[in-house]
This record gives structure tokens, sequence and C-alpha cells, in this order.
């Protein structure tokens, strides 16, 4: 993969995202639980008008639709059906060792889940899904990678 638009910010990351998703209409994060869903509430925040999931891990039975409320995106209560997403977007915190996500079971559930014309968009951060080999062994259509630093000042 190569690099095609350098952004900055937690505002670039929002927009290019909105941008890559365009006028898909069904959108499935998949994630690990925890550490990934609040990454997947501010980015389906930016797509509030779609429809939006989230599978923990690689566990189809335990997904949910987001919800847009007055204080943002939260999961509801009840299992949804992400099949026929126009978008599955994978979050870098499955491909981090602990997890021990298969990459073959990854895309296993990608192509059940995905629309035989859909995209597959990574969403990560620090190079992560390069650094765990997925990059080789996942066909991404892009992938949204972000670097963070930052400071602390008293």
């Amino acid at each position: 993969m190569e690099n095609v638009l350098d952004w900055k910010g937690i505002n670039g990351q929002l927009v290019t995202f909105k941008k890559e998703v365009g006028d898909a209409e069904k959108i499935t994060f998949v994630g690990s639980p925890g550490v990934c869903t609040p990454f997947a509430e501010l980015l389906a925040y930016t797509v509030r008008d779609k429809e939006t999931h989230f599978i923990p891990l690689l566990d189809i039975d335990d997904c949910h639709q987001f919800e847009s409320k007055p204080y943002g995106m939260v999961l509801n209560d009840e299992v949804s059906n992400p099949n026929g997403s126009d978008v599955v977007v994978l979050l870098g915190g499955l491909s981090m060792p602990k997890y021990d996500v298969d990459t073959e079971e990854v895309k296993a559930l990608v192509a059940d889940i995905l629309k035989e014309d859909g995209q597959l968009i990574g969403v990560c951060f620090m190079d992560m899904f390069a650094k765990a080999g997925w990059l080789e062994k996942i066909d991404f259509d892009c992938v949204i990678d972000g670097t963070l630093t930052g400071v602390v000042k008293k």
C-alpha cells in the first residue's frame, strides 16, 4: 500500500473516514471490546445518518447496532444483524498480539457480512496493521492510520 493522503488530528481522521465510506448505507466495525469500542463510537458519530454496527473481536453473535443519543453514539442492548454491510471497518486492536486473532477467521467473517461490491477499511494507530503483518494477509481497500504523540503539562 502507498500513502495517498495526509491528515492531522482527530478531526482529520474523522473527515477522512467520512470521505472514504462515501455513500455507504450500512457500516460494521469489528474490533477489540473496550479499547476499540470508543473509537468505533467516534467514527460512527461522523456517519450517524447511516446504519452502524459493532462486532467485538469476531463474535458476530454479539453484534450490536449503534444508536445516536443527545450525548453521543451508544450500542443498543439487542443483538443486530451486520450482514449486507456496504463497508466493514477492521479496527487496529484486533491485530494486537494479546487477542491472538486469526486473519483467516477475519477474512471469513468479512466475506460473510460484506456485500460483494463492498469496501474493507482498516482504521488503526501507530502502524498497527503493518507491524502485525496484516497488510500482507488482509486485502484492505484502504487503511486510515494515525500516529499519536502527546505531552503532559503541569
